[in-house]
């Protein structure tokens, strides 16, 4: 059946193009401009004038059975064809660009949970002097004058112990992940 109508398409091939050029050369303009208007975009608007041409050539029975006007059929497809692309468009979800201020999605939290237990066992390790100048530092986010003030000490000691304190951690976390590799294999 689909190489009968071949056949058929390739030897009207030359009358169909003639068919599509005299359609557009009679009704380019209304289409377009009744495209325009519906859709209020002049490219958009063209592609639905060609679509609607495409459909035209593909069914060319339906122009010549004498049935209505030629270009009540085109401006019906022309329609169809914003109607189908509206409705494509309604049915998928709206893209939303992506935030530089939104974090990235993280997968598997586990890792994040693991280094939190970690990094809270450092810090029970540490002596309450070291950790409440973390605290105050980090935590509380003051600065070396602010947390000298809070703790009652020099700054220079405040600045003294938050490094002996980081230092301390930053060994701690090194070496922690080997034993648990240990623990667990």
């Amino acid at each position: 059946m689909a190489a009968m109508r071949s056949r058929t398409r390739q030897s009207r091939g030359t009358s169909d193009e003639a068919l599509v050029r005299a359609l557009y050369e009679e009704h380019g303009r209304a289409l377009l401009a009744y495209a325009t208007r519906l859709i209020g975009d002049r490219a958009a608007a063209e592609d639905v004038v060609q679509e609607t041409l495409i459909r035209a050539w593909r069914h060319p029975d339906a122009l010549l059975n004498g049935k209505g006007s030629v270009r009540g059929w085109l401006l019906t497809v022309a329609r169809n064809i914003v109607t189908d692309r509206h409705r494509a468009r309604a049915a998928r979800p709206t893209e939303v660009a992506e935030s530089t201020a939104a974090p990235p999605v993280e997968r598997d939290h586990a890792e994040a949970v693991v280094d939190a237990v970690v990094v809270m066992e450092a810090l029970e390790r540490l002596s309450a002097d070291h950790r409440d100048v973390l605290y105050v530092l980090y935590f509380r986010g003051q600065s070396v004058a602010e947390a000298a003030r809070t703790l009652g000490i020099p700054p220079g000691t405040v600045k003294s112990r938050s490094h002996y304190a980081l230092k301390a951690l930053r060994d701690f976390c090194r070496h922690k992940p080997v034993e648990l590799g240990e623990v667990a294999a």
